[in-house]
């Protein structure tokens, strides 16, 4: 439960960067309590997007992402935060993602920075 915990509060401080840094990736709220709940749902979206959805694509686009030496995770995660966006959208949190270039870059910012708070945090191990 501490890993999963942690895990998410990575993930919405990565989100929390990538909103700060581009401009076609928007937060809006009322509060700063407001948007950080907000945060922390999407963050929530965006985990089990990753866990449930992301694997079977991958999967299946197993021979372009071989083809292009990885690259091609690039093209999947922007695919799963326009996805995580439109699931936000679809139970009215209001954060949003402004084209596939655009996912393209945040999830690029996402991943580092998630990958720089998950070493940084402790893990449940």
């Amino acid at each position: 439960m501490k890993n999963f915990v942690v895990k998410t509060i990575a993930n919405a401080g990565a989100l929390a960067v990538a909103v700060w840094l581009i401009d076609n990736i928007t937060l809006t709220g009322d509060s700063t309590g407001k948007k950080t709940a907000t945060l922390l749902l999407v963050a929530l979206i965006f985990g089990l997007v990753n866990v449930v959805v992301k694997p079977v694509v991958k999967l299946f686009s197993l021979p372009l992402l071989i083809l292009t030496l990885g690259l091609f995770t690039l093209v999947v995660n922007a695919l799963m935060l326009l996805l995580t966006s439109w699931l936000a959208d679809k139970v009215d949190l209001s954060f949003h993602v402004e084209g596939f270039w655009t996912a393209v870059l945040g999830g690029l910012i996402i991943s580092v920075v998630s990958w720089a708070l998950n070493v940084v945090l402790p893990d449940g191990d």
